[in-house]
């Protein structure tokens, strides 16, 4: 793929990182807050959070983007090179929610972005 990446597929790839993060980042908002709910009264406050519509909205746009994506690479390009997604996830985490990043999971932050590069620059 390297060399063979066209404007589309990196746009589509981007695209993909943005709604992908995005629907969990507002997933994780809708879930968030209040904690002192429980069962039903808790999912009946998530209902009500424009969060959890963003997500689900997110996650439709990512559905799509990722079926146009896939149309143009091969499943396991692809799919490695989706895995970034959970390296934006890390460290907008980390920024939004105050997440801790142990140093485990910042070295796999790291294996996972070697891994990306290496699949984007060599295959």
């Amino acid at each position: 793929m390297g060399s063979d990446l066209s404007p589309l597929v990196v746009t589509l790839w981007v695209l993909n990182v943005l709604v992908d993060s995005g629907g969990q980042l507002a997933f994780k908002a809708a879930a968030s807050e209040p904690g002192d709910l429980d069962g039903m009264e808790r999912w009946r406050f998530m209902l009500a959070r424009p969060w959890l519509w963003v997500g689900i909205a997110c996650y439709v746009a990512e559905f799509l983007v990722w079926l146009a994506f896939l149309s143009l690479v091969p499943l396991s390009d692809g799919v490695l090179l989706g895995s970034i997604n959970i390296v934006a996830i890390m460290i907008l985490g980390r920024v939004l929610f105050r997440e801790k990043l142990a140093p485990m999971r910042v070295i796999g932050i790291v294996l996972v972005s070697i891994g990306v590069a290496i699949v984007g620059l060599t295959s």
